[in-house]
């Protein structure tokens, strides 16, 4: 019997989402996808659509009218798949936690599988956070 190929394990597609904020965890995960840190070397494969996404990260500080769509990204993702809330703002509302728009950390809304804390974090983090992601969707 001629065992199948999990492309998942070999190239993960990855999207990310910035909630709002003041956009340096948007430059930090941009500068990750560069060529100067090449996490296409992990098999990293960055997507606009969320239909084949396995990874999806999530940067800023989460509002009350991005809830919704954060959601129908979330659920349009293929079955395997794994969150990653970058930066302080996703994780606890950063600075912007007392806004009067703010719907709370992501995890309230879905479940986030890695934390990758900062203000904003550095690309080194992110990529040690997208390996960890890497590893779970192996595992499963």
């Amino acid at each position: 019997m001629k065992k199948k190929h999990n492309y998942v394990k070999k190239s993960p597609w990855v999207i990310d989402y910035d909630v709002g904020g003041c956009n340096g965890c948007n430059l930090e995960v941009l500068a990750t996808l560069t060529p100067r840190y090449d996490v296409e070397r992990f098999g990293v494969v960055y997507k606009s659509s969320p239909k084949n996404a396995d990874v999806l990260i999530v940067q800023g500080c989460l509002n009350k009218k991005a809830v919704k769509r954060l959601k129908k990204i979330y659920s349009q993702m293929a079955e395997k798949k794994v969150v990653m809330a970058v930066g302080s703002c996703a994780i606890t509302g950063g600075p912007f936690a007392e806004a009067y728009n703010f719907a709370g950390p992501v995890d309230k809304h879905i479940p986030v599988s890695v934390y990758v804390p900062g203000c904003p974090p550095r690309p080194e983090a992110i990529i040690d956070g997208l390996l960890k992601a890497l590893r779970m969707v192996k595992e499963e």
